[in-house]
């Protein structure tokens, strides 16, 4: 008979995200102020990111009911754009560069499971975006990815693997489209 998943003997002691009393100090303030409609300023999303640990750049625009699980483990360069309902889930570090457009529903999830053990092990790897680069709405990017330096990853695309610079990716998986070509 074949091993099945057993999700009671789920189990990740060596992850530690922060004090369980930061972690619920910071669910409170992303409900109220970064994901809600309530306070739709960039400005005031910034100063909590910031307050909680977040290295924000200047310029940053943030658009309501964006989701951000740990901003310890954010770092986003100057006059980067963070569109509405995105949803970062960074269970580990996530670098956003300058430049970068990160547009409506994308998900960017630094955390798995391991499929293959039977107590499905949680997998963190970082993300890395790099200046310049689009990530279309509700794409997705997942643990371990680097997304080049002015890629684009296309509407609805996942990227499973690096994306290579000035390159449009598409589909799921994302696979090369075309170089991405920036003119005046």
């Amino acid at each position: 008979m074949p091993i099945s998943t057993d999700l009671s003997s789920f189990s990740n002691p060596d992850y530690r995200p922060g004090s369980k009393l930061k972690r619920a100090l910071w669910y409170l303030v992303n409900t109220a102020f970064v994901n809600s409609y309530f306070l739709p300023v960039s400005s005031w999303k910034r100063f909590w990111l910031k307050a909680f640990g977040a290295k924000i750049g200047k310029g940053v625009v943030i658009k309501p009911k964006v989701n951000i699980k740990y901003p310890w483990f954010l770092e986003v360069g100057d006059h980067t754009w963070i569109g509405e309902k995105v949803w970062i889930d960074n269970l580990g570090l996530v670098s956003i560069g300058k430049n970068v457009c990160i547009s409506q529903g994308a998900l960017i999830l630094s955390g798995n499971h391991n499929y293959k053990k039977p107590t499905f092990d949680l997998i963190v790897k970082p993300i890395h975006i790099e200046d310049g680069a689009w990530i279309c709405a509700k794409s997705v990017v997942v643990q371990g990815v680097n997304c080049g330096s002015h890629s684009v990853l296309g509407v609805g695309a996942v990227a499973i693997e690096n994306l290579e610079p000035y390159t449009i990716y598409s589909g799921n998986p994302a696979q090369k489209i075309r170089k991405r070509e920036i003119s005046e």
